[in-house]
């Protein structure tokens, strides 16, 4: 993925999103990342959502369907305190890139 170190962050937001709306797997997460331009291969996305459980934002449960196992992601409530924090974040970033002149300047 091109510009993969800048890029990470909103990828990660994206997660945070969708698992606090309800419990995400990595296929369906890919496919649904895809449709906002990033393309991510499996060896990227399972590690980054390990990561993030690793760290607490996320927690996962097995289902089994079949005879194949799904891991299901879900956000904590470390992750919900994080997505609400970079949303806040995210929406000063954005004012400023739209109108730069509305930002106080040192």
């Amino acid at each position: 993925m091109e510009h993969h170190d800048l890029l990470a962050g909103l990828i990660r937001l994206h997660v945070l999103h969708h698992a606090a709306d309800g419990e995400i797997y990595g296929q369906w997460m890919i496919e649904e990342l895809g449709h906002h331009g990033y393309k991510l291969s499996p060896g990227t996305l399972y590690p980054m959502l390990h990561g993030m459980e690793r760290n607490g934002y996320l927690s996962s449960r097995k289902e089994q369907i079949g005879r194949t196992f799904r891991r299901l992601y879900r956000a904590t409530p470390l992750g919900l305190e994080a997505l609400a924090i970079a949303k806040a974040r995210v929406r000063e970033l954005v004012r400023e890139v739209h109108d730069p002149a509305s930002v106080d300047q040192p």
